[in-house]
């Protein structure tokens, strides 16, 4: 244990913060990890000198002194311990800053409701954690539960997927799980007739990429098994993700600048989206 031993878990009021944090919580007991949760309410930029400043404060602080207050009567409730942080301004930058400069390794943050445009756009404050942040983010939907026994990995050979194939691979040895291993090609439909042979080589490509993480993790001793996909890859990931039945999903993310990082990146925020189950998005 002891892959992530400071936790940073993000909260607001809604039921989906909350039901993060308790994943959370009970992810810190296994990996014997310290736990931090942040609020973080967003700076009031009317004219104080126009309204009843003691009023107006106040009442932009309260739902994040009860999201605390919530925090910390679960925690209690499960036994364990946690550091609430309050915090006042953007809310992205101020959960990406804490993490930086505290050191946490890990950001953990809910995943809101499943109507089709929610799934499509993840919250604007998650994408951009992602997007800015250089720790490693897991995000936990409602409804979900966080485990390691099959453990769903994507891959497309780069370096920051075998950054995500050495997390998951810890994290399967430690806790007795078995490793899916998918690689996508995701090409127009036109490039089938017109250029077959790019795509069998991108097949073949795909292939070495899943078989080089099954060499690493049956050297391992991890039960692994492999597959290589033709569809869109947000979309094969998360339909794989079902039919196997996967406990966690785990994809490393690539280095974005600008816009792009702002962005966060299409495939990555619509795996997130259509998840059944939680993202673990290896960044480091």
């Amino acid at each position: 244990m002891g892959r992530y031993r400071k936790m940073l878990v993000a909260i607001d009021s809604s039921e989906s913060s909350m039901h993060a944090l308790k994943e959370s919580l009970k992810l810190a007991t296994n990996e014997k990890s310290w736990i931090t949760v942040v609020c973080v309410v967003p700076s009031y930029e009317g004219d104080l000198d126009l309204v009843a400043v003691g009023n107006i404060m106040e009442s932009i602080r309260k739902p994040c002194e009860d999201a605390l207050s919530e925090a910390k009567r679960i925690a209690k409730a499960e036994g364990a311990l946690i550091k609430p942080v309050y915090e006042e301004g953007e809310a992205y930058e101020r959960i990406v800053d804490l993490a930086e400069t505290e050191n946490y390794e890990l950001i953990i943050m809910g995943r809101r409701g499943l109507h089709r445009l929610e799934r499509a756009f993840v919250g604007s404050v998650t994408a951009r954690v992602i997007g800015y942040s250089h720790k490693d983010v897991l995000v936990v939907p409602r409804n979900t539960t966080i485990g390691w026994q099959r453990i769903l990995l994507a891959t497309d050979g780069s370096k920051y997927s075998k950054a995500a194939a050495e997390r998951a691979i810890d994290f399967a040895e430690a806790y007795g799980g078995e490793l899916k291993v998918v690689s996508i090609v995701d090409v127009p439909s036109e490039f089938y007739g017109e250029a077959p042979q790019v795509v069998e080589d991108l097949i073949n490509k795909a292939k070495g990429y899943v078989e080089d993480v099954r060499k690493q993790a049956e050297a391992s001793g991890i039960k692994t098994e492999t597959f290589v996909k033709e569809a869109e890859t947000y979309q094969a990931i998360t339909d794989l993700a079902r039919e196997q039945n996967v406990n966690t999903i785990v994809m490393g993310s690539h280095g974005r600048t600008g816009l792009k990082r702002l962005l966060m990146g299409s495939v990555t925020e619509k795996v997130i989206g259509y998840a059944p189950c939680p993202v673990l998005v290896v960044k480091s």
